[in-house]
């Protein structure tokens, strides 16, 4: 019988850096070029299958960038499996805010959280401001994932969800029986079998 795991998933990042329009890609696979600003935080889910058949649901947050919805962000990556940090190649300073809300999630956020740094944008590579280099160092020292997309053609966009995806039932802790809150809520991957899984408990250095 296949693992069945489920993760809340939240987005964060610049306003205009491309959030929306990357889960737009990953879940119905579309693209639109006139998307207007997320208000709040849009909800979304997608499952991944892995090779060995496990599947992992994502219950996708994608918030707003904007300035004045900042405050609300807490609520949202709050309990957060993972966390997908957006920043545009062609824009030096999104990468800037990034790292603000790396940051944020190291100090705030649950101590087990996946997160992966993500530049957008690269359809666009003709105007990069960011290098994969610069990118790829940061992610490392700061001990992240990493991965280059294009919501526009849909370049690396499900490889970097499956590589969360492959990270995560590793650090998932095995279901405890008293656990019977909402999926997610406990802020733990939830093992929808309910079946404790070996390797589970693996040490992770994410």
């Amino acid at each position: 019988m296949s693992k069945q795991f489920q993760f809340k998933l939240v987005l964060l990042g610049e306003s205009a850096v491309g959030k929306s329009s990357l889960v737009l890609r990953f879940v119905k696979d579309q693209f639109d070029d006139y998307r207007e600003s997320t208000i709040g935080a849009a909800f979304l889910t997608q499952t991944v299958t892995l090779e060995d058949q496990t599947t992992v649901k994502f219950e996708i947050w994608d918030t707003a960038g904007q300035e004045r919805y900042k405050s609300l962000a807490p609520m949202y990556y709050r309990n957060a499996n993972c966390a997908v940090v957006v920043y545009d190649i062609t824009q030096s300073t999104s990468l800037d805010k990034a790292k603000t809300w790396i940051r944020e999630l190291q100090r705030q956020a649950d101590p087990n959280i996946v997160i992966a740094l993500c530049g957008n944008k690269t359809d666009l590579a003709a105007r990069r401001q960011v290098s994969q280099e610069e990118a790829q160092k940061y992610a490392e020292e700061e001990g992240l994932m990493w991965g280059e997309t294009s919501a526009k053609t849909g370049e690396g966009v499900s490889e970097i969800f499956t590589a969360i995806a492959k990270k995560l039932p590793l650090t998932a802790p095995a279901p405890k029986t008293t656990a019977r809150g909402a999926p997610g809520s406990s802020g733990r991957g939830v093992d929808l079998n309910k079946q404790p899984t070996a390797g589970q408990n693996d040490a992770c250095n994410c």
